[in-house]
């Protein structure tokens, strides 16, 4: 975890592509493999790194499969506070917005329609608003049949 904080480091000081190179290293040395924490989260974070939404929906996906072989247990070591259902919001917003970008309507409310009631396993704080926001913004912009970006709030 502390070599995936220094390659997010890359990323915010905008660097993407050290950035991106720094997490799929990290990946190759977890594999497919590896312990489902760091798979879920080297996928999560090297989704957004993606230049295609293709790309960006790949490690999506590989995010939300890594869930499935976890336990909150796990997670707990990692973080007390942690369940495994708190991940979910964010990775099936992030697929529903890769979807909505790559034209496939359909998968994006799938997506959606899981992320929305799932936003209530979240403490009431900073991070599940963000969540609750970003999952009308990318409502408003399927529903427009708008591909842009997802714009910062």
């Amino acid at each position: 975890m502390a070599h995936l904080g220094r390659a997010l480091e890359l990323g915010t000081a905008g660097d993407r592509t050290a950035a991106r190179l720094a997490l799929t290293e990290l990946w190759d040395r977890v594999g497919d493999t590896g312990d489902a924490l760091h798979r879920c989260t080297v996928a999560h974070h090297l989704a957004d790194l993606q230049d295609s939404v293709a790309d960006e929906v790949a490690w999506g996906r590989r995010a939300l499969a890594a869930v499935a072989d976890l336990s909150d247990e796990r997670v707990r070591r990692h973080d007390a506070s942690l369940r495994v259902r708190a991940l979910l919001p964010s990775l099936h917003l992030n697929l529903a917005d890769g979807y909505r970008r790559a034209g496939d309507a359909a998968r994006a409310r799938d997506h959606l329609a899981i992320a929305t009631p799932l936003v209530a396993e979240l403490p009431d704080d900073a991070y599940r608003t963000m969540i609750d926001d970003a999952i009308t913004r990318v409502s408003a912009l399927l529903d427009s049949g708008s591909r842009e970006p997802l714009a910062a709030p």
